[in-house]
């Protein structure tokens, strides 16, 4: 599979870290990748609500499949997300820009998913020119 391959196919995307603060990187691309037709599904224990999505407090208590667990969180906290995507059968883990853990990205890809580390998934929608759902 490839980033676009990912990208084409995915219509719900998780997003672990996602702020209210819209001076945040996680809201500016979580708003972006919404205004472009995907389901933007916040996963953050501080959140009730962002872009007016009701929040989770983590990826188990979503109640609905995922395509892309987008992590904006510190590179050390990617192994236990990377546990959290495996059990719930995500498609993919997306790593952000600075956001990298060597280890996590072999055990997510041993169990099946496609990892993308170190890039903003932003940033590679426009590159590729993926047409909005």
């Amino acid at each position: 599979m490839t980033i676009a391959q990912l990208l084409n196919n995915s219509k719900t995307i998780a997003v672990v870290g996602l702020s209210s603060s819209r001076f945040r990187p996680s809201y500016g691309v979580s708003e972006y990748m919404q205004r472009q037709g995907y389901r933007i599904i916040p996963v953050n224990p501080n959140e009730t609500e962002v872009l007016g999505e009701k929040c989770y407090a983590s990826l188990e208590d979503v109640p609905e499949p995922i395509d892309i667990v987008d992590v904006f969180r510190r590179s050390e906290f990617v192994p236990g997300v990377v546990d959290s995507a495996i059990r719930i059968g995500a498609k993919a883990v997306w790593m952000q820009e600075d956001v990298f853990h060597e280890e996590a990205a072999a055990k997510a890809r041993a169990a099946g998913l496609f990892v993308v580390m170190d890039r903003c998934i932003l940033k590679d929608h426009r590159a590729l020119r993926i047409r909005s759902l």
